[in-house]
């Protein structure tokens, strides 16, 4: 690891500032997509602005969006993947989503990486990429908003500039989702991980783990859930193994495979999960 100074903003508007005093500089949140990369020297920055002590950044909420006039999950930058995971309000609102936090990595990356650092470091098989794409979220900077669509931008690159930092991000009503990963048993990671959502307007599906350039969608699958949200929608449907990774986990052609299996039992999980629910609401009635 190279020598690099650390900072420890205490408001936001000081880490931004540090940010535009130095130009080889970078946010530290949780530190579990950074510090690997610098313990391996692939990454060298000369400075590391620490936002975990700042407060408010952290706060798992429900807000109003005057566009959408429709209540909004809110999930700020620093919460950690434990805190997602056993927020009631996640929890109600999209259980899929703390259902995925509660799987990734192990307890002690749970208690320290956070949805922000997921985020911002946009690894390949990140499980959060696959949430946020499907959910169709909005990643909000403290400059601007950031529609999904538009913010994953390649092999760890993302539409983040220079001086900004992620706030919170925002999702909206859901009406049926879940994730389902094959995960190294190493890491944890996903070797193939795939999201399924039915919004109010539309099916999204998106697959983390098994792309070159990082997460994508699967416009077959979802044409074919629109018409018919049931895992037998999907028979007879595959994806091309053109521009999956194969390597020492998987090759190209498992991964297309495990995509259709996953996405199959994700949208099972997903019809399960809504019947569950709407029988409790029943039996509470």
């Amino acid at each position: 690891m190279y020598e690099f100074s650390y900072h420890r903003p205490q408001t936001l508007e000081r880490a931004v500032n540090l940010l535009d005093e130095n130009d080889d500089a970078k946010v530290i949140a949780g530190g579990h997509s950074l510090l690997p990369v610098m313990k391996q020297r692939l990454a060298g920055p000369a400075h590391l602005i620490d936002i975990s002590h700042i407060p408010g950044l952290g706060t798992i909420e429900v807000c109003e969006d005057p566009e959408l006039r429709e209540d909004r999950l809110r999930i700020g930058a620093m919460a950690r993947h434990a805190d997602v995971a056993a927020c009631d309000i996640v929890r109600a609102l999209i259980p899929a989503l703390a259902a995925l936090a509660g799987q990734i990595g192990d307890p002690a990356v749970r208690h320290l990486g956070t949805i922000g650092g997921s985020l911002a470091g946009n690894d390949p098989a990140a499980d959060y990429a696959a949430a946020v794409v499907a959910l169709k979220a909005t990643i909000v900077t403290n400059r601007r908003s950031i529609g999904v669509d538009d913010y994953f931008q390649g092999l760890f690159a993302t539409a983040l500039e220079g001086g900004e930092i992620i706030t919170h991000v925002l999702f909206p009503r859901v009406l049926k989702a879940a994730y389902v990963k094959f995960a190294s048993q190493a890491s944890r990671y996903a070797l193939v991980g795939v999201f399924v959502a039915q919004l109010p307007d539309e099916v999204r599906v998106a697959v983390t783990g098994a792309g070159r350039d990082g997460v994508f969608r699967v416009g077959a699958f979802e044409e074919a859930l629109s018409g018919r949200f049931s895992s037998r929608a999907l028979a007879g449907i595959t994806v091309s193994e053109n521009g999956l990774n194969s390597d020492i986990h998987a090759s190209a052609e498992y991964r297309a495979h495990l995509i259709g299996v996953l996405a199959r039992r994700a949208v099972d999980a997903a019809n399960l999960a809504a019947a569950a629910t709407q029988a409790q609401s029943c039996g509470t009635d």
